[in-house]
C-alpha cells in the first residue's frame, strides 16, 4: 500500500546524525554519510536508540531480534540540550503452533458479533475469526524459573532501567506476587498465513534453557518448540516535556518525536503520535497551523497532553481510566468528533464528511421521533413485566422509557404503532444504536459537556511563548520552577502541572493582565 502512494520515496539506511540551522531542522545524516535535505523530520526510533538486547547472562546490542540498534542519535540530540534517559520493554518466545496441545487449554473464541473498526461501507467485520487459548503457570513452573534468577539480568542489576508497569515479566509477576500459584497465558496466533505463536504473559529475559523446561511444564506446552526466545530490551528515549502539543520539539523548530522516543509502549500510543507528528510535520512544510486534538475531543489529546504536561519516567499506556471526558470520547462517536476536522486539514474525503453528518442526521431525527412518541401501558408494560421493569399507570414518552438500563430499542418495537414510525424512517442498524446510546447516557453526556467547555475556556487562554515566570514574585517556587521546566501554552495546561496550585494560576492571569 505504501509503496503505491504517489509522491512517497522511500529510502532504507541508519539515520545517525541532523542536520541544523539557526535551531531549525534542515535534513539528516545517513551513516553512509549521505545528507538527506529537509523542513521537517520525524524521529520514531522505537526501541532502537542504542538498545540493548538480554537474554539471560547474554546481551548484545540490537533494537529487537535480528535488527541492529541505531548509534549516533542519541549523543548528538543529548549535545544540543535534550534530556534524555533509559527505559526497559520484554517480549515473550515465539513458538510453533502445531506443536501445541489446544485441546488441554481453555479456547477463547472471538465476539459473538465482530464489529469494525472503520466507519466505511468498504470494509466488513471478520467473519472467520481465529480463537485464541488460555492455560496457566503454575507452582512447579515458579520453581523452575526461580532457579534462573542468578542468572536474570532483571535480578542480578545488569538491566537498571524501569519496565512497564502493566505488562510485567514472568519472573517479576511470580516475584511480586509470591502468594499466587498460578498466573494467566494468552496463546494468540500470530496470523492467518503463519504457524507463529505469541505466549502472552510469559514476557521474560531469563536464560533459554530456563524459558524453554518452564514452557514445558505448562498444560498444552509439553512437546512445545520455539522458534526464538524471549528477552528483554533497553533503550534510550527523550522526555516528553520537552516537546509542544503539535509533537515538535521545543528545542529544534522542524523536529518532531513520536512513539516510544517520547517513553510511551504500545502499536496504538506509537501509531497516534506518528498520525500526529506526520500530519504537523506536513503543516509545518506548508507554514500551516499545527492541527492539535484536545483532552475532551480524542484519546490522542489526552495522550500527547499527559506527556508533555506531565512528563513520565516509567513506559506510559493510554489507558481510558486517564481520561476525564470518556462519556465523550466513545467508540461509536469517534467518526463524528473527528471527520470534520479531518476533512478540513484534507485528508477525510467530502464524501465520507457527508455520510457521517447524514448518519447523524438520521439518528437525531429518532430522537425527536422518540421524544415525540407516547407509549400507553396497554401496549408497553408486557414488556416491562417480560423485562422486570417496574410497570407505568399512564402513558409516556418512549424516550424516558428507553432511558432504563434494562430497556433497548428492539423492546420499544414491540409497539406496533411505534414499530411503524421507526420503519418509515428507514435507519441502518448504526444509525438506531446511535439514537439509542445518546437517549441512554444523555444524562452523563450533558454534564461532561459543561465541564469540557469550561476546560475550552481555560484552553483559549494561551500563555505567551516567552513569557517570563521569574518576574513573579508571589508565586510559589515549585510552580515557578516546573511553569519554567515545561512552557505551557495555556493556562489549561498549566492547571494540569503538579505543584501549581489555583492560587499560582490566579497570580498567573494577574500577570497576563487578566
Amino acid at each position: 500500500m505504501l509503496e503505491d502512494t504517489p509522491g512517497l520515496d522511500f529510502y532504507q539506511e541508519m539515520v545517525t546524525g541532523l542536520v541544523i540551522k539557526d535551531n531549525k531542522i534542515a535534513g539528516v545524516k545517513t551513516g553512509l554519510g549521505v545528507e538527506i535535505k529537509s523542513k521537517t523530520v520525524v524521529l520514531t526510533n522505537g526501541t532502537f536508540l542504542n538498545g540493548l538486547i538480554h537474554v539471560g547472562d547474554k546481551n548484545f546490542g540490537g533494537g529487537r531480534a535480528g535488527e541492529r540498534a541505531a548509534t549516533g542519535l542519541t549523543e548528538e540530540l543529548v549535545k544540543l540540550g535534550f534530556s534524555s534517559g533509559r527505559m526497559k520493554t520484554g517480549t515473550p518466545p515465539r513458538v510453533d503452533g502445531r506443536s501445541l496441545d489446544y485441546k488441554k487449554m481453555t479456547e477463547q473464541p472471538g465476539d459473538e458479533k465482530p464489529q469494525k473498526f472503520s466507519f466505511l461501507n468498504s470494509t466488513s467485520p471478520v467473519e472467520n475469526q481465529l480463537s485464541c487459548h488460555m492455560t496457566y503457570t503454575s507452582p512447579k513452573v515458579h520453581d523452575l524459573l526461580r532457579s534462573g534468577f542468578d542468572r536474570s539480568p532483571m535480578f542480578n542489576g545488569r538491566i537498571k532501567s524501569i519496565g512497564p508497569r502493566y505488562c510485567p515479566s514472568i519472573e517479576d509477576k511470580i516475584h511480586r506476587f509470591s502468594e499466587r500459584d498460578r498466573h494467566q497465558l494468552f496463546v494468540e496466533p500470530e496470523g492467518r498465513n503463519t504457524n507463529e505463536v505469541y505466549v502472552n504473559g510469559f514476557s521474560t529475559s531469563l536464560p533459554e534453557d530456563i524459558q524453554y523446561k518452564a514452557l514445558k511444564l505448562v498444560p498444552g506446552f509439553e512437546k512445545v518448540k520455539f522458534f526464538r526466545p524471549g528477552y528483554a530490551i533497553e533503550y534510550d528515549f527523550f522526555h516528553p516535556t520537552q516537546l509542544k502539543y503539535s509533537l515538535e520539539t521545543k528545542r529544534v523548530k522542524g523536529l518532531y518525536f513520536a512513539g516510544q522516543i517520547n517513553g510511551t509502549t504500545g502499536y496504538e500510543e506509537a501509531g497516534a503520535q506518528g498520525l500526529m507528528a506526520g500530519i504537523n510535520a506536513a503543516r509545518e512544510s506548508k507554514a500551516h497551523k499545527p492541527f492539535i486534538l484536545k483532552r475532551n475531543e480524542a484519546y490522542i489529546g489526552v495522550l500527547i497532553d499527559d506527556l508533555i504536561t506531565k512528563g513520565t519516567e516509567e513506559p506510559y499506556r493510554m489507558f481510558t481510566s486517564r481520561a476525564e471526558y470518556r462519556m465523550l470520547l466513545r467508540q461509536d462517536n469517534a467518526d463524528k468528533r473527528l471527520t470534520e476536522k479531518s476533512h478540513k486539514i484534507g485528508l477525510a474525503t467530502k464524501d465520507r464528511l457527508t455520510k457521517m453528518k447524514s448518519k447523524y442526521s438520521k439518528a437525531d431525527k429518532l430522537i425527536s421521533l422518540l421524544k415525540r412518541h407516547s407509549i400507553n401501558p396497554k401496549s408497553i408494560n408486557p414488556v416491562l413485566k417480560e423485562k422486570k421493569s417496574a410497570t407505568v399507570k399512564q402513558s409516556g414518552k418512549a424516550d424516558k422509557i428507553l432511558s432504563r438500563p434494562n430497556i433497548n430499542l428492539s423492546d420499544l418495537m414491540k409497539s406496533k404503532e411505534l414499530k411503524l414510525a421507526v420503519d418509515e424512517l428507514c435507519l441502518s442498524q448504526e444509525e438506531k444504536d446511535q439514537a439509542e446510546i445518546q437517549i441512554k447516557y444523555s444524562g452523563y453526556i450533558d454534564k461532561e459537556k459543561n465541564n469540557a467547555d469550561k476546560l475550552n475556556r481555560l484552553e483559549a487562554l494561551r500563555i505567551p511563548e516567552k513569557f517570563d515566570y521569574s518576574k513573579i514574585k508571589s508565586m510559589s517556587a515549585e510552580a515557578k520552577e516546573k511553569l519554567i521546566k515545561i512552557k505551557p501554552e495555556t493556562i489549561s495546561q498549566a492547571s494540569r502541572i503538579s505543584g501549581v496550585s489555583p492560587n499560582d494560576l490566579s497570580v498567573l492571569l494577574v500577570y497576563m493582565g487578566r
